[in-house]
């Protein structure tokens, strides 16, 4: 029955109208779901009042959307809930690289390039350059990988946050392909510690909580190979100020790593004499096998 429900006998009431769900998954999915929300609704007695300011948040997060900005993967990364789903499923502390939040900016449509690029599309900034290696859990380099990358400038934007000033293009981003000894490299430009949008929704819960927004300087990977778990991870400036600070929960101790930082009159990883300071960061991933 439907009506003269109770405050205590609704929840039933609205568990039952999935019981005709085909798929078992999706209809466990939905009854937790309302059960908990239920519960969650008469333990805090929701009023009415905050169940309409609700309803605007998720509507004004709706609008805020856009191709490049995603405000509710924003929204689950501030609750811990993206991270909290990686843990559960990929816990860490084997010989596989640890994974990670994939975050809001990554896009679809990203540029290709050759091992060695410069992936910078020309924004300023101090010289990254970056040598990767992939391998499997025994060693054995894993050739033909494809390497999603992507990170911020050196002032902590992204591209996608300053179109106007690149016409429309994107910039610091790549896929790349291992080689066969699994390796990859590319140049771009070293990037910064940054702040979360804060001017949509989402940043009103950070004010309200007074909460930091801030970020550390990382770079995003999302490696693909047949045979293997795809790998979503990032590395972390190991001296930046926010290392253990992250607005998002999104940082691993095992994917710390340097910055290493070289003057100017020293010669780059690819042989390029440099006539400016530069930095160099390395790192091997190990990606797991698929389960058969």
């Amino acid at each position: 029955m439907t009506i003269d429900l109770t405050a205590a006998s609704i929840t039933e009431a609205v568990q039952r109208t999935f019981e005709g769900t085909e798929d078992g998954r999706a209809k466990e999915l939905f009854v937790r779901l309302v059960q908990h929300l239920h519960d969650f609704t008469r333990e805090v007695r929701l009023t009415g009042e905050e169940w309409f300011k609700a309803m605007d948040f998720l509507e004004r997060a709706g609008k805020t959307c856009t191709p490049t900005r995603q405000e509710f993967v924003l929204l689950s990364d501030i609750l811990g809930l993206s991270v909290l789903v990686d843990l559960i499923h990929h816990p860490g502390g084997g010989s596989v690289t640890d994974s990670t939040l994939l975050g809001p900016f990554y896009v679809e449509g990203r540029p290709t390039a050759e091992n060695g690029s410069d992936i910078s599309g020309e924004v300023a900034g101090t010289p990254l350059f970056f040598n990767g290696r992939v391998l499997d859990p025994d060693g054995t380099p894993v050739a033909g990988a494809k390497v999603d990358t992507w990170h911020s400038d050196g002032e902590g934007f992204y591209d996608v946050q300053m179109q106007d000033k690149l016409h429309g293009q994107l910039a610091m981003r790549a896929l790349l392909t291992t080689d066969d000894e699994g390796r990859f490299w590319y140049r771009s430009v070293a990037p910064r510690y940054y702040p979360v949008p804060t001017d949509g929704p989402c940043g009103e819960i950070l004010s309200a909580a007074n909460r930091s927004p801030m970020r550390p300087e990382h770079l995003h990977f999302w490696l693909h190979a047949e045979g293997f778990e795809p790998l979503i991870t990032m590395l972390v400036r190991s001296d930046d100020p926010y290392v253990e600070r992250d607005a998002v929960f999104g940082v691993r101790r095992s994917l710390v790593v340097d910055f290493v930082q070289h003057d100017a009159g020293e010669t780059a990883p690819d042989g390029t004499p440099m006539d400016e300071s530069f930095q160099t960061a390395e790192r091997t991933f190990v990606l797991a096998h698929q389960e058969r």
